[in-house]
């Protein structure tokens, strides 16, 4: 493995508004049931997570990448060093034609999406719609209860933990390591998923990050349907792989 290459984590986390003690995202389905934010479409479950790439808050990375796994820590983030003080400039008022030629129907706690922009829907009323595009962990310090429960080290699990976050399903995904690079091989479920063409540039940035190498390469396997159950006929057209997409 590459030198460069980075410590792949599962963890298990608690999210708390500091100010309240409000618990708003956790990885303990019993806790979000009991604090009345489970969500059915969640897979409750200890994420994974790249050390040292930068994707939670600086305090946060900083901790986990000193954290001893197994042992329960706690992490304070000021709202300074957070999402930052609320901007009201980010509290705006728009037609309610708007949200209706999108096909939106907004109601007061609704996270809409307009202009490229997430907010939440404030208030509707009088043909106007107020909606709140300031991040909505603004303004507030945190609060941070979590547990490294396990350094993921073999190649292979360490590639289809990267897939499980990044696309949600690693299922039917293979993975090889030759040389400088990674190979990886689509399932079926992956080539007729709209959500890969996203999920995929992700998956490249993560695995460069997590096996510090610079080439990280799809593969497509087509198979040729067969006529009931008659072997191939000498000549007759086999599996075929298509050419790897490197990226």
């Amino acid at each position: 493995m590459a030198d460069n290459a980075k410590k792949v984590i599962r963890l298990e986390y608690k999210a708390y508004l500091a100010d309240n003690d409000t618990l708003y995202d956790t990885t303990d389905e019993a806790a979000a049931k009991e604090a009345g934010i489970h969500n059915e479409k969640v897979h409750y479950s200890p994420m994974s997570y790249i050390v040292g790439s930068n994707k939670l808050f600086p305090a946060l990375d900083k901790a986990i990448s000193e954290a001893q796994v197994g042992k329960e820590f706690e992490v304070s983030v000021p709202c300074e060093e957070g999402a930052g003080a609320r901007n009201p400039r980010l509290l705006e008022t728009h037609s309610l034609r708007e949200f209706y030629r999108e096909e939106i129907n907004p109601m007061p706690g609704m996270t809409v999406s307009l202009g490229g922009r997430q907010g939440t829907v404030l208030s509707v009323g009088a043909g106007r719609v107020k909606v709140d595009f300031n991040n909505p962990l603004a303004g507030h310090d945190l609060r941070y209860v979590m547990r490294v429960t396990e350094e993921i080290t073999e190649p292979e699990e360490k590639a289809k933990a990267i897939v499980e976050a990044d696309f949600g399903d690693a299922a039917g995904f293979a993975f090889a390591f030759p040389g400088d690079r990674v190979t990886v091989t689509l399932p079926d479920l992956a080539k007729f998923d709209q959500g890969w063409t996203v999920a995929r540039f992700k998956v490249v940035s993560d695995m460069r990050e997590a096996f510090g190498v610079d080439t990280v390469e799809f593969v497509e396997v087509w198979s040729a349907a067969k006529k009931g159950d008659q072997a191939e006929a000498p000549g007759e057209e086999g599996p075929e792989a298509e050419a790897p997409d490197k990226v």
